[in-house]
């Protein structure tokens, strides 16, 4: 975290020179006002220099990006990151050579960078935001077979009159799942165990 403290004749001349000092602008930072100083008497005796402390605010996102990039950095890939954002959703896409590997089995490694870069998010801002990572369109692809395997389990529950337990999955592949079954009037979906081995069920209606 970036912060200064400086001095002037006044509260705008001390800060002023912090933000000179910080390269930043009067929106990009917090001001705390230390001292606001006093002229003294014929502005000569007794005065008193204002003291401001100026401190950086900290970006959410960017932070969230630089941790996603030091993580894929150490894993040996040299990732280019696109971060988009859209209402309380932002999204960082990576692409590059063997950005395969930051996939890992089923989205495992995926997951859990995606997870933790939502706990660096979250320590800098206290508004809810969605964070998610994708690489080589798996997200996309991974609803897709979501939505097909739903779709089986549910017949199978069907067709053998008992709840099938699905793998234990992050809670927005679970809701895949559930959204993708809510119409269907002959099962019903529920979610038990807990994290990282909560499962949703799929459950034939009596």
């Amino acid at each position: 975290m970036k912060e200064v403290t400086a001095t002037g004749p006044s509260v705008n001349d001390a800060l002023e020179s912090a933000l000179a000092q910080l390269q930043a602008n009067r929106n990009d930072v917090n001001i705390e006002v230390i001292d606001e100083g006093k002229k003294g008497f014929l502005g000569l005796f007794g005065a008193r220099l204002s003291v401001v402390k100026v401190t950086v605010k900290v970006n959410p996102v960017q932070e969230a990006k630089q941790f996603i990039e030091n993580v894929v950095s150490k894993m040996g890939i040299d990732a280019i990151i696109t971060v988009t954002e859209k209402d309380r959703e932002v999204n960082f896409k990576l692409t590059g050579k063997d950005i395969a590997k930051v996939i890992g089995k089923r989205g495992s490694t995926l997951n859990s960078l995606q997870y933790l870069a939502q706990l660096v998010y979250n320590r800098h801002t206290h508004q809810f935001t969605t964070i998610v990572i994708d690489a080589e369109n798996y997200r996309a692809r991974r609803k897709e077979t979501l939505v097909i395997l739903a779709g089986r389990l549910a017949d199978q529950a069907l067709r053998t009159g008992k709840d099938v337990p699905l793998e234990p999955m992050p809670s927005f592949e679970r809701k895949i799942i559930h959204s993708s079954l809510i119409k269907n009037k002959q099962v019903k979906t529920f979610s038990t165990g807990v994290e990282p081995y909560r499962h949703l069920v799929i459950s034939p209606k009596k």
